[in-house]
């Protein structure tokens, strides 16, 4: 694929995907009450999930083939930054980038496949208390561990460190310019405010869903200035600059 097409690709999936993530997040938040209900007891949860049906099911499938889908984007915005700025720190943010994809898919998955099991089974009116143990310990246990563990607290430190190494190309990438630079690492340090939420500190929570939010929005103007923006165009300025 030639240097024009890959950015018009990347361009493209930085657009899409962030948008698909935000619609489904957004869908969630009015049918799910997430992510305030993965707090909840397990037993509230199961019944909030059986009540949304296939739609809801449905939702989750495709909120989790955004998180598929950022794989290729992290590796089709390496081959764009690579004709910037071809460092070690851009094949390390790479990693964290293909981590994060993985850590959320992993994260994501139980949902479309595993909980609506989980919630017939506990739900069912010929249930037994063992049964219904059985369901909840299950549940439990999957949400700690590919919920909590996978994909909230991997995912947060690894899209975080991702979005703050990529931005800190981006400062010194004429492409891009530093504003991108600079408003990409302070989202990279709101969404790693989720790190601190198992600790109990106050707030992180709000502070970390509305940074997820923004950083969509980011990833989309990242898109648009790679379908937009010629990329000769700022170095022509700034040898221009300089001549002045």
């Amino acid at each position: 694929m030639t240097t024009i097409g890959t950015r018009r690709l990347t361009g493209s999936l930085l657009i899409l995907v962030p948008l698909a993530f935000t619609a489904c997040f957004t869908l969630l938040q009015i049918q799910f009450e997430y992510p305030d209900i993965l707090r909840q007891p397990t037993a509230d949860v199961l019944a909030k999930f059986q009540a949304g049906g296939s739609g809801l099911v449905a939702v989750w499938y495709v909120l989790t083939l955004t998180a598929v889908l950022f794989i290729p984007v992290v590796v089709l915005l390496h081959h764009v930054l690579a004709g910037q700025d071809a460092s070690l720190t851009l094949r390390v943010a790479t990693v964290f980038g293909i981590v994060a994809g993985l850590a959320q898919t992993l994260g994501f998955l139980r949902w479309p496949f595993l909980v609506p099991h989980l919630a017939a089974t506990y739900l069912a009116p010929e249930a037994d208390a063992a049964q219904r143990a059985a369901a909840a310990i299950a549940f439990d246990a999957f949400h700690r561990y590919a919920g909590m563990a996978v994909g909230e607290h991997l995912g947060y430190l690894s899209t975080s460190a991702w979005t703050f190494l990529v931005a800190l190309l981006m400062l010194r990438a004429p492409l891009f310019g530093r504003w991108l630079g600079v408003s990409g690492m302070v989202l990279a340090l709101g969404v790693a405010t989720g790190l601190l939420e198992p600790a109990g500190v106050p707030a992180v929570g709000a502070i970390n869903a509305i940074s997820y939010l923004a950083w969509a929005l980011w990833l989309v103007i990242v898109g648009a200035v790679l379908l937009l923006r010629r990329p000769d165009a700022a170095p022509a300025k700034q040898a221009l600059t300089a001549a002045r």
